[in-house]
């Protein structure tokens, strides 16, 4: 059974419409995927018709936007209520956060003598719940300002660079604990990658274990092979689930492709019983 966990579609930053998504798991051999879109649920009604139809596992999910010690961490939850009021909130703040943060991108960069404007990054995120960064750098890659979005990033939307703008993320502990009122599981999303060892250290892992986190997406191409290994024995000492995923994005991230990273059999079942 070939098991990935963690992928987007046009309704966050990914390329692939919910349909679009399906299908090419199929394609790719998959026997189950998840949807998880970042801070947005509004994938899985499509999802779940696709994948009935080419005959596919769906597990529905989400990537939610967190802070833990001041540092950027990404939540994966899946299979909780969408309807559980207080998580709705929750995401809708962090939806709201991402929008309100546009304009002020949009000054930065035309302050550098970049004529974007809002028009050209909706063009780009037609179908998303939120515009985000993702979909300010496909506008630059349209108006010829970079080659791709990893370009992008380097140069202007990143923390430190000269049009990143910070925005609203929820406390972690606090996602967790919602997530898991929802009915929910929850494990973290790539918990070693773009320095969030640096807060995410064993003793922290071992405090949100206790707050209920339920697993480590220990497989990720941002991962190197002594971190992929380290952090499954850090999750078997503390009774976790690892996983393993794509983080696919269609054709917003190159070299993710479905499949790359997949989840144990035993893990998933682990996972959700």
């Amino acid at each position: 059974m070939k098991i990935d966990l963690h992928t987007h579609t046009d309704r966050s930053d990914g390329t692939d419409s919910p349909t679009e998504l399906m299908e090419n798991a199929k394609a790719a051999g998959l026997d189950v995927i998840a949807i998880t879109d970042h801070d947005s649920t509004e994938g899985w009604k499509e999802a779940d018709e696709a994948a009935k139809r080419v005959g596919i596992t769906l597990v529905h999910g989400i990537e939610i936007s967190t802070k833990l010690g001041g540092k950027s961490v990404h939540l994966l939850g899946y299979e909780f209520d969408p309807g559980y009021q207080p998580l709705a909130i929750e995401l809708r703040k962090i939806i709201d956060g991402r929008n309100s943060r546009l304009p002020a991108t949009l000054e930065r960069l035309q302050g550098l003598g970049i004529d974007i404007t809002a028009d050209d990054v909706r063009a780009r995120s037609a179908n998303a719940a939120a515009m985000g960064r993702p979909h300010v750098a496909d506008a630059l890659i349209e108006l010829g300002v970079v080659k791709d979005r990893g370009e992008a990033f380097e140069r202007y939307l990143t923390p430190g660079k000269p049009a990143y703008v910070d925005r609203y993320a929820a406390d972690l502990p606090t996602v967790i604990g919602l997530v898991k009122a929802a009915g929910g599981k929850t494990v973290l999303a790539h918990p070693w990658s773009r320095g969030s060892h640096r807060v995410l250290t064993r003793d922290r892992i071992r405090t949100l274990a206790e707050q209920g986190l339920d697993g480590l997406e220990a497989d990720h191409n941002d991962h190197g092979a002594e971190d992929r290994a380290v952090l499954r024995q850090i999750a078997r000492e503390l009774g976790l689930v690892w996983t393993g995923s794509s983080d696919y994005h269609g054709t917003g991230k190159v070299d993710f492709p479905l499949g790359s990273n997949t989840t144990e059999p035993e893990q998933y079942r682990r996972l959700f019983g």
